[in-house]
């Protein structure tokens, strides 16, 4: 089989060397026609030579790109990739800044700066109530963590979902009124974009917090600014943004209550992620349906 490893972001010597060593009888290639392509981020010209490949795997799990680009071939399966070292790092970055709002430690930080010795009110765990704005892979994975831990969770999610201790509410407007700490794990689908706006944000319980580590496009960020100026949130955790790098002028690097990261919640990782991509590749040597096949209609 002839596979395509196509990615301007995701290097070759991380991958193939893996990959080669999977599939010794597999051929794999940088240009042209393939059996099955690999593509994130891929150059210019790619996707419109890929109408006879019989699976086009993304070595991301994000797949809002590929999905919207018009070159896509649309009547080849496309897959994203669902990687149990990406899984387990997102969700070490939700609980790590979970804790940091929940231990205050956030604004210890901020009283060091300013030489400031001030006990703050100390909290349980089951004091709290986090919402999982998502409830896929990644979101799954977080509230069961959240919960071993003690905190009360709540889940928002499309598609219905039974997972031990986290109550699944179906209605937004409420799903926003119970939580305090709010942790956005959504696909952007045009439906998502901006959903952390002002009128939901504000549905927040005062003194939460938002920690975005989905897409940019998710916050409106001036609302989010305001909700953070006005008092009523305590502390934003944001690491994608609707332009990436963040432009030097945006006043998100300054703003006292934003902790901002540049895209690292959750990178690829080729040592847990080959094995997935192998299996699909198998898969579709057998004639066999893919895993994670995307829903072109629904964004993912």
């Amino acid at each position: 089989m002839k596979v395509l490893f196509a990615s301007r972001s995701e290097s070759a010597e991380d991958w193939l060397p893996r990959l080669r060593a999977a599939l010794p009888g597999d051929e794999f290639i940088e240009r042209g026609d393939a059996d099955v392509a690999l593509v994130a981020d891929p150059p210019p010209g790619t996707l419109e030579k890929l109408g006879g490949a019989k699976l086009i795997q993304s070595l991301w799990m994000g797949v809002e790109n590929l999905v919207a680009d018009p070159a896509l071939p649309r009547h080849v399966p496309l897959a994203r990739l669902v990687d149990p070292g990406m899984v387990a790092a997102m969700s070490e970055m939700v609980l790590a800044h979970v804790l940091d709002w929940h231990r205050h430690l956030y604004l210890y930080r901020y009283h060091q700066g300013n030489v400031t010795w001030r006990q703050l009110e100390q909290k349980l765990a089951s004091d709290r109530t986090v919402g999982i704005l998502g409830l896929g892979t990644l979101g799954t994975d977080a509230a069961r963590k959240l919960v071993a831990l003690g905190f009360n969770v709540v889940g928002y999610s499309r598609r219905p979902k039974d997972i031990a201790g986290v109550r699944r509410v179906t209605d937004l407007q409420l799903f926003f009124e119970q939580t305090e700490a709010l942790v956005c794990l959504l696909p952007l689908t045009p439906q998502t974009r901006g959903i952390l706006n002002a009128e939901n944000l504000k549905s927040l319980r005062q003194g939460g917090c938002v920690i975005n580590l989905a897409r940019g496009g998710h916050v409106v960020s001036a609302d989010l600014i305001a909700a953070l100026d006005s008092g009523h949130l305590a502390h934003a955790y944001l690491d994608v943004f609707e332009c990436e790098p963040l432009p030097a002028d945006d006043p998100l690097w300054r703003h006292p209550s934003v902790t901002l990261t540049p895209h690292v919640a959750a990178l690829t990782e080729p040592r847990t992620a080959v094995p997935v991509v192998v299996e699909n590749i198998e898969r579709v040597r057998r004639g066999k349906a893919p895993l994670h096949l995307v829903d072109r209609e629904a964004g993912y």
